[in-house]
């Protein structure tokens, strides 16, 4: 049985609609399953589209509907394959971080030499470089990383703000990621740990 040919300018009221939803809605949910690939997604976006079209039923007439859902129905479907694409490269991404990262402590842990860590030349360039560093920089970081004392605790006995603590130690830690490159491990060994 074929649908039934719409009068030119056939205004669009409930009983057309009724119809044209039969007629098209498979048709518009083969459409949209072919690129979303999930039937249960398709159905939203099919049944989202219809409720969009009608909102304009006052613009639209019945030959006109069809052509206006399918563009809508198209629309999502490219919406929500663009939001895929979006959390695909994210998710790449992140794999590609977590991967380097990983690769970078594997190389850091094959290269980490225990003797090398207790070395007479790594301490001397730790000592060098405390003594190069502002008077406040070098107490902080002695009080947090040798005396083992909190942020919370410095700040109190030196009567300065926490955050002036982070700072410091921050500061104090790039002085010596920069001395102690060929010491990587030595670094982290004992410089890392909060």
């Amino acid at each position: 049985m074929y649908p039934e040919t719409p009068r030119p300018g056939e205004v669009l009221d409930m009983a057309a609609f009724d119809r044209l939803f039969g007629e098209y809605r498979p048709r518009f949910l083969r459409f949209a399953a072919g690129y979303v690939a999930d039937p249960a997604e398709a159905e939203d976006i099919v049944m989202e589209s219809f409720v969009a079209a009608w909102r304009h039923r006052e613009t639209l007439t019945v030959e006109t509907f069809p052509p206006y859902t399918l563009t809508i129905v198209k629309n999502k479907c490219l919406n929500r394959l663009r939001g895929q694409a979006v959390r695909l490269r994210a998710a790449e991404t992140l794999h590609s971080h977590n991967t380097q990262v990983l690769r970078t402590r594997i190389a850091t842990l094959e290269a980490c030499n225990p003797e090398e860590l207790f070395s007479k030349e790594a301490r001397r360039i730790v000592d060098e470089t405390l003594a190069q560093m502002p008077e406040r920089t070098r107490e902080i970081f002695v009080r947090s990383r040798f005396r083992g004392q909190s942020y919370k605790e410095i700040a109190d006995e030196m009567g300065i703000t926490v955050k002036s603590v982070e700072f410091e130690v921050s500061k104090a830690m790039k002085w010596l990621r920069v001395a102690l490159k060929d010491y990587l491990a030595f670094f982290l060994f004992w410089f890392t740990a909060n």
